[in-house]
């Protein structure tokens, strides 16, 4: 009972603390929640973190699979939806032999979609970020409606501790794909509780095999059983046969359900219990059996206790609207290449280790970054300007990117690194359609890269037009953004298939 209580515990506060970094649009919660991202299984696989892989591996080789019960947020969803279902329906589960075939064949999808470098399917597969894209896709939307709610309730009263964001469909593949992948797996766990754990998730396949040789395991004492059923009735991963007194450790997660419904103590977690077949009368060390599973408890809960508060900052951003009553909305240029942060280094290494966790997205206070709609990087982040352009002083994609798909960088690394160049259009430029003079570009080119010539070189009186230093050009879409013309700006960024520094 102890354990469930434990467990259920730290879920709680992992659940809701990840689920708040995944939503936060401030980037204040990351600073103290950043680490909750790096410490999933497949971004810490994906970013070579040795250590944190290690420490994942250890955790499983001593307890078992409580990754899945208590760190993973789409395990903790799961056992959200199928409480909420065993509140009607009491003993609904029944022992069901492992599908090992259809997990090992996830497995090795996963293991040659990253060898491959197919990072859209890596995506697919992967638990966190398909947590990531639920929370961002069809959670975000509600608690920025929320937000702003207090936003407007703040100004009424003067006070700005809130400011509002606009709430808008990034991407409608990805919404599409992250609703689907929330109806399937509801409909999996309020059928058959952890079905998609234990039968599609390759995360959950590889600590499975590793918690077979687990220290602390759920046991059975077969001379307490009275074979009453009702751990393999409450076993949401279906692990449990009571007939045989067998535990599948690959697929349990130690969630403590079946502990608290033994009535007959027949079920304890622990070590492997010496003579614990034997017929004579049990001896001191067997009736204690409480005290390891105490001890090992006290160790579980050492980097248990988490305690954050989300602070809302009040920094509000404008947009520069040119002055205009109505501006028509930017229509996004067709890129022959698409753009990745800086910090990606390339769009290779983009494709190899981005798992479409959506973290970056969410956090982008420029709204520059979207999941990508092409079938090769599909809900990966990509950049477009129609509501914002990548300031230089801005590192946060860099900064929440659990896998190394971008990788940390400071503001003078991001100042010289160039992703892109800007292009000029001449048949959407407003000197040359209206007749008007401009020269926003150039005036708001951070990088210095724009200058303004004269159309007609061999006409004094020709109007001035912008030309685009190649070799000075970031690519930060500056220039792209704040081009008064429309539908399609008259300057746009095109992208590098290799960064570089400049």
């Amino acid at each position: 009972m102890r354990l469930k209580t434990i467990r259920t515990a730290l879920a709680a506060v992992f659940f809701t603390l990840i689920t708040i970094l995944l939503l936060d649009f401030t980037g204040t919660v990351h600073h103290w929640l950043g680490w909750m991202a790096k410490i999933q299984f497949l971004p810490a696989v994906l970013a070579l973190n040795v250590v944190v892989v290690a420490l994942l591996v250890l955790l499983t080789l001593v307890f078992g699979r409580i990754y899945c019960s208590v760190i993973c947020p789409l395990g903790v969803m799961q056992d959200l939806i199928s409480h909420l279902h065993s509140r009607r329906a009491k003993n609904r589960f029944t022992y069901s032999k492992a599908l090992t075939w259809l997990r090992l064949a996830m497995l090795a999808v996963l293991v040659v979609a990253i060898a491959a470098g197919l990072g859209s399917l890596v995506a697919l597969l992967a638990p966190y970020s398909t947590y990531g894209r639920i929370a961002a896709g069809l959670l975000q939307p509600i608690y920025l409606w929320v937000n702003n709610a207090l936003a407007a309730i703040a100004e009424h009263y003067h006070s700005y501790a809130f400011y509002s964001r606009e709430v808008w469909m990034r991407s409608l593949p990805t919404f599409v794909l992250a609703l689907a992948a929330f109806v399937l797996i509801a409909v999996l766990a309020w059928r058959g509780g952890r079905t998609y754990c234990n039968t599609i998730c390759p995360v959950g396949t590889v600590l499975g095999y590793l918690a077979k040789f687990s220290w602390l395991k759920v046991r059975f004492d077969a001379d307490k059983c009275k074979s009453c059923s009702l751990c393999t009735k409450n076993c949401k991963a279906s692990c449990i046969d009571h007939t045989t007194h067998t535990v599948d450790h690959t697929r349990c997660v130690a969630c403590g359900n079946c502990l608290s419904k033994c009535k007959f103590d027949a079920l304890y977690y622990g070590p492997a219990r010496k003579a614990q077949q034997a017929a004579t009368a049990p001896t001191e060390e067997q009736t204690a059996k409480t005290a390891p599973a105490d001890e090992a408890r006290r160790a579980f809960l050492v980097g248990g206790a988490i305690v954050a508060a989300e602070a809302a900052l009040a920094q509000a951003g404008k947009k520069v609207d040119g002055g205009l009553a109505e501006i028509e909305d930017k229509t996004a240029p067709k890129r022959t290449t698409p753009l990745t942060p800086p910090g990606s280094l390339s769009a290779r290494n983009m494709a190899r280790h981005c798992t479409a966790c959506q973290l970056c997205v969410t956090h982008c206070p420029n709204d520059v970054l979207r999941p990508s709609g092409d079938l090769a990087t599909l809900m990966q982040p990509t950049m477009s300007y129609e509501r914002g352009y990548c300031r230089p002083e801005c590192t946060r994609c860099s900064e929440v990117c659990p896998t190394g798909a971008i990788r940390p960088i400071d503001t003078a690394t991001k100042s010289a690194t160039q992703i892109g160049h800007a292009v000029w259009k001449k048949e959407n430029c407003v000197v040359v359609t209206d007749g008007v003079s401009c020269g926003n570009c150039a005036r708001h080119c951070p990088s210095g890269a724009i200058m303004m010539v004269q159309l007609d070189p061999n006409n004094d009186s020709s109007p001035m037009v912008p030309a685009v230093d190649r070799a000075k050009c970031i690519g930060c879409g500056a220039c792209e953004y704040l081009c008064p013309a429309r539908p399609f700006a008259a300057i746009y960024v095109e992208g590098h298939e290799v960064h570089k520094e400049i």
